[in-house]
């Protein structure tokens, strides 16, 4: 195009106002260089913190993310697979909640990576980037059991996702190999620092009260620490309390919290890069499952 119609086209565009249809661009030419992230809860540092290492490695190779939430809700994740279909993806970071087999099957069909963000499903057609939650589990527990603490109580979910009952999987295996300690197990109904406030008074109720207290994530951990302080018991002289997730409020809180660090830039980054290379490969691509391993991070409240 010659530079003086170009110069014609822009002045026209200024004083049309014209912004350019990415929607109908994408029509034109299929997909775009945008992958969607659906996660269950955004309110959650800890998937703030996966959704953000995976928009770094999109970023990084010239992709766009679309986030998405699902609030834990089988028909709203329907509702953003359907809207990120809409918008041509070129493919999609799920932790699911409700995405079967067949659902994948179709998403890829239609052209759209799919890659499970912390969940394993060995029927699933996709790829798969996770932690390693049952070693986590036993990390916490082995790390009270060598405080000297044989009553312990494990606070965690009533419908826990797969990552939370791999955790509790870990604790227990750990808890009935050694023999000598015993854990109880609390459920509240969700996996918020409002419900560890309200399991701090079940914790103590229990008679007699653990010596220490392994949280299914950190949110749960902080609203434990948190009621017990303002209760006036001691953390961790009277009781002792670990959680798992290492969010940045776990450094910062009333006593800073002894927990199981997840790598989640690193979970978010992979994730994003086996989507990407589905993208680029096509029908060469063969699926890749990587599982990283969380460690022990210690501070005060152990």
């Amino acid at each position: 195009m010659a530079e003086a119609t170009r110069a014609r086209v822009r002045t026209a565009i200024e004083e049309l106002g014209f912004v350019r249809n990415e929607s109908a661009r994408r029509l034109r030419q299929g997909h775009s260089r945008t992958l969607g992230v659906l996660v269950e809860d955004v309110a959650n540092p800890y998937f703030t913190d996966v959704a953000k290492g995976a928009e770094a490695a999109m970023n990084a190779d010239g992709f766009d993310a679309v986030l998405c939430t699902s609030d834990g809700l089988a028909g709203k994740e329907q509702r953003c697979l359907e809207f990120l279909e809409e918008q041509r993806v070129s493919g999609v970071l799920i932790s699911p909640v409700d995405l079967r087999p067949d659902r994948i099957a179709r998403l890829r069909a239609s052209g759209m990576a799919v890659v499970l963000l912390d969940r394993r499903d060995a029927t699933a057609d996709a790829c798969s980037a996770r932690v390693d939650h049952a070693a986590g589990g036993e990390i916490a527990v082995n790390h009270l059991l060598g405080l000297g603490h044989t009553e312990l109580a494990l606070v965690t979910a009533e419908a826990a996702p797969e990552p939370c009952r791999e955790r509790r999987t870990g604790a227990q295996r750990v808890v009935r190999q050694t023999g000598d300690a015993s854990m109880v197990t609390l459920y509240q109904p969700t996996l918020t620092a409002t419900a560890g406030q309200h399991a701090a008074h079940r914790l103590l109720d229990r008679t007699p009260a653990p010596s220490a207290v392994f949280c299914a994530n950190d949110l749960l951990a902080i609203g434990v620490v948190n009621e017990l302080m303002r209760l006036g018991v001691k953390v961790p002289a009277e009781m002792a309390v670990i959680g798992y997730d290492d969010i940045e409020l776990a450094a910062t809180a009333a006593v800073p919290l002894t927990t199981v660090r997840q790598p989640r830039h690193a979970l978010g980054w992979a994730a994003a890069e086996m989507a990407i290379a589905e993208t680029t490969d096509g029908d060469r691509h063969d699926h890749q499952h990587m599982i990283l391993t969380p460690d022990l991070v210690i501070r005060e409240s152990t």
